[in-house]
C-alpha cells in the first residue's frame, strides 16, 4: 500500500507546475477525493462587506477605493436576517453535497473570529456573531461538507508587498514585510481547521496577482503541507488557473468547463486529479443589485449534467445580500433544482465521465454497469453512441423505465426513441454487460 502511495505522489509532482518535494497524500485524503468526486454539486456563497455596496465583490479595486474609507464599511455591517439553518437547509433540498464560504476575500475584511486582526466580522462590526462558526454548525448537524474560500491576496493590508497587478489604488503609501503578511495567513488558516471542525477544503485565489511576476515566492509547498498536517482529509484547491501544483488534490476552472476556454482563464491541461468548475447563478460572484440577469433553471441543470459528463464537480455561486438573505431569485432556482436532483440524482451522484465523450447532443455518466445517457439537444427520434466496448444488455428511459430499442455493432449502439426528446434532460440508462 505504501508504495502505491509514493508512486501516486511521484505522478502528482509531475503535474505539478514547479519543481517541489514529493507530495504524497495520505489514506484519508484519497478518500476524501473519492467522496469529493462523490458529491458532484457545491454551492459557492461570496459575502462580505462588499455586499453593502452591491456592486461586486471587486468593488475596491475596480473603484480604487481608499482602503481606511473601505474600513468604515464594517461599523454599519448588520445582517440582521441570516440564518445559517435556513441558508444550509435551501442548499440541502437542491441536492448541493458542500458549500464553499469565502472566509477572507481580496478586500481582507475576515467573515470569521480571528485572533490575529481586529477587521473581522465578531470585532468589527456590531453584529458581533461568528457566521462562521453558526455555518460550520448547521453544515455538521445538517449533514453538508464545508469548503473554505481563503485569498492569497490582499488589497487592504501593507503587508502584502510587493503589491500584485491589482489592488494598487487603495491608497497604501507605506508598506510592511511579506514574512508577517506570510505568517498571518498561516495563522489564520490554522484557525480555520481547527476552531470549525472537519473542513472539507481550503480553496485559495489570488495566486494570479503575481502571474506577471514570475520570480515570486508564494511559498505554497510549506502552507500545504501545514494544512495537510493540520487536516490529512482536507482538500486543497488553488484558482491559479495553471495545471496543479504539487501538494494540490483537486483541480479548478473558473467560469468554463475542463476542456473549454470562452471565458479565457481555463486554457490550462487536465490533470487526474479531482475536477471542479464553479460559475455564477448570474454574471457576479458578489451581490450585485443591478445585476437580475440569473441563469435559467434549465441553462444550470445543463451546466451541471455537462459537469458530470466531464468528470467534475458544479461549483455554483450565490451572492448574499447585505442583511444576510439569500437572494429570492437564487433560492427559486434552488428549489427547482433541488426538484431534478430528487428525480435525476442517480444519474450524477457516483458517477465519472461516461465512456462517451462529451457531444453536441449531449453527455454520459457511467456508474457501475449503468451508463446514463443525458441527451439535452437532439431534434431527431434516433442517436447514435459510438460505444465499441462492452455489450449492452437493456436500454430504459430513465424516468419511466420504459424499454427503448436498440441495435448494437461493432461500430457501436443506435438507439431508437419513441419521441424526440423535448424535456430539460432526456436520459436513457444502459445496462452494460
Amino acid at each position: 500500500m505504501k508504495k502505491r502511495f509514493v508512486v501516486l505522489g511521484l505522478l502528482l509532482l509531475c503535474l505539478g507546475g514547479k519543481a517541489q518535494d514529493a507530495y504524497v497524500p495520505s489514506p484519508e485524503n484519497l478518500e476524501a477525493r473519492k467522496e469529493f468526486q462523490d458529491s458532484k454539486f457545491g454551492i459557492f456563497l461570496h459575502w462580505g462587506l462588499y455586499s453593502m455596496l452591491a456592486q461586486g465583490e471587486w468593488v475596491m479595486t475596480n473603484q480604487n477605493l481608499d482602503h481606511m474609507e473601505y474600513r468604515k464599511l464594517a461599523s454599519a455591517f448588520y445582517p440582521s436576517r441570516f440564518d445559517a439553518a435556513e441558508w444550509v437547509a435551501a442548499i440541502k433540498a437542491a441536492g448541493a453535497k458542500y458549500i464553499c464560504f469565502t472566509t477572507r476575500h481580496h478586500e481582507g475584511f475576515s467573515m470569521f473570529d480571528s485572533r490575529f486582526t481586529d477587521y473581522n466580522i465578531v470585532k468589527a462590526t456590531p453584529f458581533g456573531r461568528d457566521v462562521l462558526k453558526e455555518l460550520a454548525e448547521e453544515c455538521h448537524k445538517q449533514g453538508i461538507k464545508l469548503h473554505l474560500y481563503y485569498s492569497h491576496l490582499d488589497w487592504d493590508r501593507d503587508d502584502y508587498y510587493p503589491l500584485g497587478r491589482t489592488g494598487r489604488g487603495t491608497g497604501r503609501t507605506t508598506h510592511g514585510e511579506w514574512k508577517t503578511y506570510y505568517q498571518f495567513m498561516n495563522d489564520q488558516i490554522t484557525e480555520l481547521l481547527t476552531n470549525y471542525g472537519p473542513i472539507g477544503a481550503i480553496w485559495f485565489d489570488g495566486w494570479w496577482d503575481h502571474d506577471q511576476d514570475p520570480g515570486f515566492d508564494w511559498q505554497l509547498p510549506e502552507q500545504y503541507a501545514m494544512i495537510h498536517r493540520l487536516q490529512p482529509a482536507c482538500l486543497i484547491g488553488n484558482n491559479h488557473h495553471q495545471v496543479p501544483f504539487a501538494g494540490e488534490d483537486i483541480q479548478i476552472f473558473e467560469r468554463d468547463l475542463p476542456g473549454e476556454n470562452n471565458a479565457g482563464l481555463s486554457g490550462q491541461d487536465i490533470s487526474r486529479l479531482p475536477l471542479e468548475t464553479c460559475e455564477t447563478m448570474n454574471g457576479m460572484w458578489g451581490y450585485k443589485i443591478v445585476d437580475q440577469n440569473y441563469k435559467s433553471v434549465k441553462t444550470l441543470i445543463h451546466y451541471l449534467v455537462k459537469a458530470a459528463g466531464r468528470n467534475a464537480n458544479l461549483l455554483m455561486n450565490i451572492g448574499p445580500q447585505p442583511n444576510g438573505e439569500l437572494p429570492a431569485a437564487a433560492l427559486e432556482r434552488l428549489k427547482a433544482i433541488g426538484e431534478w436532483t430528487k428525480q435525476y440524482g442517480e444519474t450524477i451522484y457516483g458517477t465519472r465521465g461516461g465512456d462517451i465523450s462529451p457531444r453536441d447532443w449531449g453527455v454520459t455518466t457511467r456508474k457501475g454497469d449503468k451508463l446514463y445517457v443525458h441527451i439535452l439537444n437532439l431534434p431527431d427520434k434516433g442517436l447514435f453512441l459510438p460505444l465499441t466496448t462492452g455489450k449492452v444488455k437493456s436500454a430504459v428511459v430513465f424516468k419511466d423505465r420504459k424499454p427503448v430499442k436498440f441495435s448494437q455493432d461493432k461500430n457501436g449502439v443506435v438507439l431508437e426513441l419513441a419521441e424526440v426528446p423535448a424535456e430539460l434532460d432526456y436520459v436513457i440508462e444502459l445496462t452494460i454487460k
